[in-house]
């Protein structure tokens, strides 16, 4: 609201100025891991994503085409193989080369290197060599070069090919997703379900020690879910659905069970009373009622708890860790999937973003098709 004096008070600004700082905090990794997973490896490590559009310095280790098949005798004996470092359609700038990774910028370009007993090698600036040397020389493997060049910018979609589509990838990927979604629909139905009729009984039914019960709802909102690991766990063996899908969706249920109920009392209480009155007095059930009232009306915080519990299950990694414990990988979740992809390939990080992206993509979808409800449900209750 204006100020008298017709300007915004200062507190206004704060307001909107920490709103945008909260918004850009959030879209810049977004909008970087979506940028790096079309980059390739080498432009990712040589430059940041924002440097994505304009031509970086790269070091680059290429090798020489096999002589064995592309070498040519002269007639003083000299063996001769002639070749461009870079592939057709391939193009870079090189400023320095050398042919050892202690001294990648050993030459300038055009420069001759010795490489001992008469076995020499040029390279242009464009990636065209001459390799000379005796026949012993020139054979087996091509000859290995590092170059210091500027590489235009190149966005590629060989990544989700190999995350998704490539044999040693997308197996375990693919199996991945849909062992998450195995855990997360369950997840986030049956709390719901349990947690409706629970917050429509505190909110419009009376019964000794409700207010007990309520205040116990709110105090299971602050317990860390760490501290019921262990004492779960050992439940869950002793009665036998340990190290499975019916463990991790009993476990993500009574964590989540707190905020539901809490987020969904609160909307229900802040309904018309008239409304669940003149049902009864039209001789409707109280179950009736909740399904043909309650529940229609209290659809934006169902959907505000269903984005939450989405989110936090989609994206969870301890209880995934304690509860689905599988040696052979087969009920393996994004999370998870994407840890062994940090153990096993560390380096690959084109490949890391790619499957960090694909993990993000459907959580980023739920959330912006089902957001208007989220701020509804929110505010459910904070006032009359």
């Amino acid at each position: 609201m204006d100020s008298l004096a017709g300007k915004k008070p200062l507190v206004v600004w704060a307001l909107n100025l920490s709103v945008l700082a909260l918004v850009l905090l959030w879209i810049f990794p977004t909008l970087g891991l979506f940028v790096s997973s079309f980059r390739t490896n080498e432009q990712i490590t040589s430059s940041g994503w924002w440097a994505s559009l304009f031509p970086a310095e790269q070091t680059l280790q290429l090798r020489a085409l096999d002589p064995d098949d592309f070498r040519i005798e002269t007639a003083t004996g000299v063996f001769t193989v002639e070749g461009n470092l870079f592939e057709e359609g391939e193009a870079a700038d090189i400023s320095r080369w050398g042919t050892s990774s202690r001294a990648p910028d050993a030459y300038a370009v055009g420069e001759t290197a010795d490489l001992g007993e008469g076995e020499t090698i040029t390279l242009a600036t464009d990636g065209a060599y001459i390799w000379q040397g005796n026949d012993d020389q020139i054979s087996g493997r091509g000859q290995r070069m590092f170059v210091v060049a500027t590489v235009p910018p190149e966005f590629t979609g060989d990544n989700y090919n190999n995350v998704l589509f490539s044999p040693t990838n997308s197996e375990n990927m693919a199996k991945a997703f849909f062992n998450t979604l195995t855990v997360v629909i369950p997840s986030t139905i049956i709390p719901i379900l349990i947690a409706a009729f629970a917050a429509y009984a505190l909110a419009w039914m009376d019964f000794p020690g409700r207010a007990l019960l309520i205040a116990a709802v709110v105090a299971l909102l602050v317990v860390p879910l760490q501290l019921a690991l262990i004492p779960l766990l050992s439940l869950h063996n002793a009665i036998g659905i340990g190290k499975g899908y019916l463990g991790v969706w009993m476990a993500h249920t009574g964590f989540g069970l707190p905020l539901a109920i809490y987020l969904l009392r609160n909307y229900m209480v802040g309904l018309p009373r008239d409304i669940i009155e003149n049902a009864r007095v039209d001789g409707a059930t109280e179950f009736q009622i909740f399904t043909k009232i309650i529940l229609p009306l209290s659809f934006p915080a169902l959907a505000s708890f269903a984005i939450f519990q989405f989110l936090w299950t989609w994206n969870d990694l301890l209880v995934a860790l304690v509860f689905l414990i599988d040696s052979s990988g087969q009920t393996t979740v994004m999370t998870k999937q994407i840890v062994e992809l940090l153990g096993t390939r560390g380096g690959d990080w084109e490949v890391l973003a790619t499957s960090a992206f694909v993990s993000i993509a459907v959580p980023l979808l739920v959330f912006f098709m089902m957001q208007r409800y989220l701020v509804r449900g929110l505010l459910a209750g904070s006032v009359k």
